[in-house]
């Protein structure tokens, strides 16, 4: 299958730019320079931007690995800056710098299809201030900055052509991909569900699989690739660890058996409220979480005689977790990913860890799971551990688990949860004061939050109407004596993350 493979140096858009390759339904794959392994599959390499400069000392430089490997490479940003350095240019410090909206030149002759003008996502300090020999200037800011260079096989770019404020950034990579590298479309989800089976079957041979399964998207997709794989000899373990959404427990059951998974019910939240207890860092949360799971589930394989433990990890987990190359950000630990103990007894199985959530669901549904179960909101692994703020413990559980039913509710009624990505409620460590009953109150704080998204990196606030929060504020702190007031957020991802902690 014909890959194309971007070389990570640290750029905020790097798996923006993975996904629109694989829009075009050719595989992409991130790697780091240091990680970055040269296949027979490969067709094109990308080097991302980044926020170093080439001429410090201890810049990330060129892969070696690229040395004599004959494929294009299109350099974005400071991966135009390696390469023109590679080259034999020069790079320095710009006198201006160029941030934001910027109009750019395209050279007409070597760009039919596009514009002689065109307005670009900049964001850079330096700038290509000596051409290398046998490279030709094929764009222009409007500063007169070199903006774009090829030397008819490579090419690079100043600005991002991967994000969507970029005009005509989709037909710039789509030029590269079939043009330049001659990439096939290639990429399926059905021919990837093919592949992950034959995988596991290999990795697993005559052992035995337990799979830490929550119901939702992610992990029932990945219980369904592990049950077509080896069979019987995989085992489902729900555990419940008390931060489940109201009645969730009983719910996820009922439909991961609709599904045939052979399925163990585990009930851990007296031991999970215990490891928690004084904890309020969220990322000692989440990985007090990881490793309580982690245990639970090593138990029940020790009892079942398993030796692999399946997880729905996806892509998102791995980048928000720092884990998707050495230069990437780590945002958040997430449970299963940045939260694992670096020792287990459990070989870990994670077979859509390359997939982005639209991806998993679309899988899903060539899977021929029913679209009720992937339809399902997105919810965090450590459940209502992130989003009781501060310390957890059962009687707040409770309290959440109260509020986010009625607020779902009101959602669910109205018909405005089918217009929703993700919704949920939030328990604050604020106490306001107020009047119930004629009477002084003094009550939590909740905040109600719902969004929009595709594949959880970037998320925009669902504009509730206001009759919606308004019954929302009032049966909440009408039907949970314990609540006080309700806010909305109306934050982004960025800056934001989707969850609050």
């Amino acid at each position: 299958m014909d890959r194309i493979a971007v070389i990570d140096y640290g750029s905020q858009y790097t798996l923006l730019l993975a996904r629109r390759i694989r829009e075009m339904g050719v595989f992409c794959t991130v790697a780091s320079p240091e990680e970055f392994k040269v296949e027979s599959e490969i067709k094109g390499v990308v080097l991302s931007g980044g926020p170093q400069s080439v001429y410090e000392e201890g810049a990330l430089g060129f892969p070696k690995q690229l040395e004599g490997f004959p494929v294009p490479i299109m350099g974005i940003c400071y991966g135009m800056h390696l390469l023109a350095k590679k080259l034999g240019g020069e790079v320095r410090s710009g006198a201006l710098g160029e941030y934001g909206l910027t109009t750019v030149s395209m050279d007409s002759e070597r760009f039919r299809d596009i514009p002689e003008e065109i307005v670009t996502w900049m964001s850079h300090g330096d700038e290509v201030t000596s051409l290398p020999s046998e490279c030709k200037v094929i764009a222009r800011s409007k500063n007169g900055i070199t903006a774009g260079f090829s030397n008819g096989r490579d090419i690079a770019f100043q600005f991002h052509p991967e994000v969507n404020h970029t005009q005509f950034g989709t037909n710039l990579i789509e030029d590269f991909v079939f043009n330049v590298c001659n990439a096939s479309r290639n990429w399926k989800l059905s021919a990837f569900a093919e592949r992950k089976v034959e995988e596991i079957k290999r990795a697993v041979g005559n052992s035995k699989v337990v799979g830490g399964l929550s119901g939702g998207v992610d992990s029932t997709v990945a219980a369904v690739l592990a049950s077509k794989a080896v069979g019987d000899a995989f085992t489902g373990i729900f555990v419940n660890h008390g931060l489940m959404r109201k009645n969730e427990d009983i719910e996820v059951c009922e439909a991961l058996r609709s599904l045939g998974i052979k399925l163990i019910n585990v009930d851990a939240s007296e031991e999970f409220f215990r490891e928690l207890k004084g904890i309020d860092n969220p990322e000692e949360k989440r990985k007090i979480i990881g490793k309580t799971f982690i245990k639970v589930f090593e138990r029940e394989a020790n009892r079942l005689n398993a030796s692999f433990l399946l997880q729905g990890t996806i892509y998102s987990d791995v980048i928000e977790s720092g884990a998707a190359s050495k230069n990437s950000a780590k945002i958040k630990s997430h449970h299963n990913v940045g939260g694992l103990p670096d020792k287990m007894n459990l070989k870990l199985l994670e077979p859509i860890r390359e997939l982005f959530k639209d991806e998993v669901r679309n899988l899903g549904y060539s899977l021929g799971i029913e679209p009720s179960l992937l339809t399902r909101q997105p919810f965090p692994g450590p459940g209502l551990g992130v989003r009781i703020i501060g310390e957890v413990d059962s009687e707040k559980a409770r309290i959440l688990k109260e509020v986010d039913s009625i607020f779902m509710d009101v959602l669910r009624k109205s018909g405005e949860s089918e217009k929703i990505w993700q919704s949920f409620a939030v328990l604050l460590p604020v106490f306001s004061v107020g009047v119930k009953g004629d009477k002084r109150s003094y009550g939590y704080v909740v905040a109600l939050r719902a969004v929009n998204s595709s594949e959880g990196m970037t998320a925009s606030w669902h504009e509730l109407p206001y009759e919606i929060l308004r019954e929302a504020s009032s049966r909440i702190t009408s039907g949970v004596r314990e609540v006080g007031r309700v806010v909305f957020d109306i934050t982004d991802k960025p800056p934001a993350t989707i969850e609050w902690e």
